[in-house]
């Protein structure tokens, strides 16, 4: 089984879900999973984890994320995108300065209201299968955080935006906020992501890019199993998502309590420096294989593994 991330290019037509499912052909694995959906009609950047790296997937949808979208103001849909059916046009009244200073407006922290076509549940259903229903439920309005907000291009009714944004940030949303306060309506014309956290969108690969190498190598070791060394170039190590995290490595006499996933005093650690402020580490064997990411314990006076990626 193959362990690691590959950073997939997201086309239009595919959900997050059609791609994992296209992986698992491809690599012939089933262990596999996607780091947060992306629309069918948005594409870009789409983190997959496989094998063990799936413990990453809850961790990288916690990560900041960047896009590009279209912002068409005058139209309001049911979807808050392009896609859904139209429920209000009007003329843009305000000038491109207005729409700019509307825009800037959102930059910062706050209540943004998930749309009905989102896959958040409420009492265990999907918000957009109860859309499709006719079924409108109350959302609670969470917190997200914009970053940055860069207007690349200007041409009313349409504005491309770049939105650096917190996790849980639907962009449609965004749109349809800038519309409302607009006063004219406003959805989502197009989206691409372009960063995951490190991962970014100079550096996706297509499907049929991954399918087209991972057959050549097959053809090379003819049909034999892949391993991860095969495709080092397509692969990322799973330690490569906490690189902002400081490393440690743990003494070889060690080793048993480490892999027994034991709770790892300081003087076990061969290169333990004043790390009690730092909280989260990555930790190592003493042959420099990557283990787990574990968090200092004031209490036990000890590091505690918060997840463990080891084979």
């Amino acid at each position: 089984m193959i362990s690691g991330i590959i950073n997939v290019y997201k086309e239009k037509g595919y959900t997050s879900h059609d791609v994992v499912a296209k992986l698992r052909g491809i690599l012939r694995q089933k262990k596999i999973g996607h780091t947060g959906t992306l629309d069918p009609d948005a594409e870009g950047v789409l983190p997959v984890c496989l094998g063990k790296a799936t413990k990453v997937c809850d961790l990288l949808t916690e990560k900041d994320k960047e896009y590009e979208a279209v912002l068409l103001l005058g139209t309001a849909t049911d979807t808050q995108d392009i896609t859904g059916t139209i429920l209000n046009e009007k003329t843009v009244d305000c000038s491109e300065k207005e729409i700019h200073k509307i825009i800037m407006d959102f930059v910062g922290s706050y209540d943004q209201i998930p749309p009905m076509y989102s896959a958040l549940k409420v009492n265990g259903k999907k918000l957009c299968d109860l859309a499709r229903e006719g079924i409108t439920v109350e959302r609670r309005p969470r917190r997200i955080q914009i970053y940055e907000i860069k207007i690349i291009e200007t041409a009313l009714p349409r504005v491309r935006i770049k939105v650096h944004c917190s996790k849980g940030t639907y962009i449609r949303t965004l749109c349809h906020d800038i519309g409302e306060k607009a006063g004219c309506g406003g959805c989502m014309e197009a989206l691409v992501r372009t960063r995951v956290s490190e991962f970014r969108l100079q550096e996706a690969r297509r499907l049929s890019d991954i399918e087209a190498q991972v057959d050549a190598v097959r053809q090379q070791k003819k049909d034999s199993e892949l391993t991860k060394a095969d495709l080092k170039d397509l692969v990322r190590d799973t330690d490569s998502v906490f690189l902002e995290y400081p490393c440690v490595c743990v003494r070889e006499e060690f080793s048993k309590l480490l892999y027994n996933g034991n709770p790892l005093k300081k003087e076990w650690i061969r290169n333990w420096q004043n790390f009690y402020e730092t909280k989260v580490l990555r930790v190592y064997d003493s042959s420099q294989r990557f283990v787990g990411i574990y968090q200092w314990k004031e209490s036990g006076m000890d590091i505690r593994p918060i997840k463990i990626f080891m084979e």
